[in-house]
């Protein structure tokens, strides 16, 4: 009986409309955190802008995006970055400081040694501080 009252196009449709108020919200959100997150505005700037995506929700979102939609994208890349050079930093400080692995310093030594370059006992004394 609900199947023959709401035809199939209708289900589109509400499915349709569904997914574009939740994508608005989710775009309302996205304004009011940059909002916040912006330092070249005051707090009374802030406010306005928040009251007025509060007065006139789609007008705002919309004027929003039109006047700083530019400046939302540069903060959110720059925030990005950010984030993937403090993450860049950390996982090379927990990995130690040198990109060689041990194998590596091992290997380079022992050339280093048959080159004549040191002694066996500077091989020794490096190869225990490579491996201690």
């Amino acid at each position: 009986m609900l199947a023959s009252s709401y035809p199939l196009l209708d289900i589109f449709f509400s499915i349709f409309f569904f997914f574009i108020f939740f994508l608005w919200i989710f775009l309302l959100i996205q304004i009011v955190i940059d909002i916040f997150r912006s330092h070249d505005m005051n707090g009374w700037v802030k406010a306005l802008w928040v009251l007025f995506l509060i007065i006139l929700p789609f007008l705002g979102v919309l004027v929003y995006l039109i006047a700083r939609g530019g400046k939302m994208q540069e903060r959110a890349a720059k925030d990005q970055k950010a984030q993937q050079d403090a993450f860049a930093s950390y996982v090379k400080e927990t990995a130690g400081t040198s990109s060689d692995t041990t194998a590596d310093q091992l290997t380079k030594l022992a050339d280093l040694k048959s080159k004549g370059v040191i002694t066996d006992a500077e091989f020794d004394a490096q190869k225990a501080k490579i491996l201690g």
